[in-house]
């Protein structure tokens, strides 16, 4: 008998198997292309983390269906972890300096010049964008000898997002980070609008995040047409002076409308602040000293 005819004419294996086939290479597509709807990528560029995924060894990832990609590797002491930072725990009359930058290298180089002036340390919290935009900006910080750290890749409310989005968020602001300054950033993470709670705190700890907020910031971003001035600036950074106050100021503007406050501001924050008695102070005191190789 012949095969073909043994079979009911509405299942012929070959068929059968091709539309088999098809099936599973349809469904391979929309699981490759399912990612969290972050709106972290442009949908252009895909070409882009793929290459960069691969740069960097793969950690356990944090979320159940979580992403990949580089943890910083530098311990961080207790006092930092399963908090939210927002003074330096320090009883000594200090102060830190930080600038967070997400849109923009407006001012940049007049806040590097009086830094660079007065001897003073600061820490930079750049989003993944802004170095992936302004890569020289974000190197002209790291080589004037200043902290460079994490404030997200696309600057989104973390509570809008999944576990998963807020990790992807986290590894891409780190992988970018690294591209631009050729070296690992801080272990410091620095929450967009300074929205943070228990259960995210934990998730960048778990990442090898320390979640470093602020004492108090400048307001300076607002600008003029925020109704604020550089003298406005100055006392909101003085108004919560204490041991360990950190005071948060911004690189660029959100309007491109200018002037940049903070960097106006900036030398007369630091000549008020020492006038009181008080030193610049640099976050990454807060880290663990590392060996000195021996001789």
């Amino acid at each position: 008998m012949n095969q073909r005819t043994a079979l009911p004419s509405s299942q012929p294996p070959r068929i059968l198997g091709r539309v088999l086939t098809t099936v599973a290479a349809m469904a391979a597509i929309v699981a490759s292309a399912a990612v969290p709807a972050t709106g972290l990528t442009p949908p252009d560029r895909p070409d882009r983390l793929a290459v960069v995924a691969a740069a960097a060894p793969a950690p356990a990832a944090v979320c159940p269906t979580g992403t990949t990609g580089t943890t910083p590797t530098a311990a961080l002491p207790s006092n930092l972890l399963g908090r939210t930072v927002r003074t330096m725990p320090t009883d000594r009359q200090v102060v830190a300096l930080t600038f967070n930058s997400a849109w923009d290298e407006t001012g940049l180089d007049t806040v590097l010049k009086v830094l660079h002036d007065y001897q003073a340390p600061a820490t930079f919290f750049l989003t993944g964008q802004f170095a992936e935009l302004h890569p020289a900006a974000a190197r002209s910080m790291a080589a004037a000898g200043h902290g460079i750290a994490s404030h997200s890749y696309s600057h989104p409310h973390f509570a809008d997002l999944t576990c998963s989005g807020r990790e992807r968020e986290v590894r891409l602001a780190d992988q970018a980070l690294r591209a631009a300054i050729g070296t690992a950033p801080l272990p410091f993470f620095r929450f967009p609008y300074g929205e943070t709670n228990a259960q995210q705190v934990a998730e960048v700890n778990a990442m090898g995040f320390a979640n470093i907020e602020w004492t108090d910031d400048t307001n300076g971003y607002l600008g003029t047409a925020g109704g604020m001035t550089v003298q406005k600036a100055v006392n909101r950074a003085l108004n919560s002076l204490a041991p360990g106050e950190i005071i948060q100021m911004h690189v660029g503007d959100p309007n491109g409308r200018g002037p940049i406050l903070d960097a106006l501001a900036l030398p007369l924050i630091i000549d008020a602040v020492r006038a009181r008695g008080y030193e610049i102070a640099d976050l990454r005191t807060l880290l663990p000293t590392p060996a000195t190789p021996a001789a």
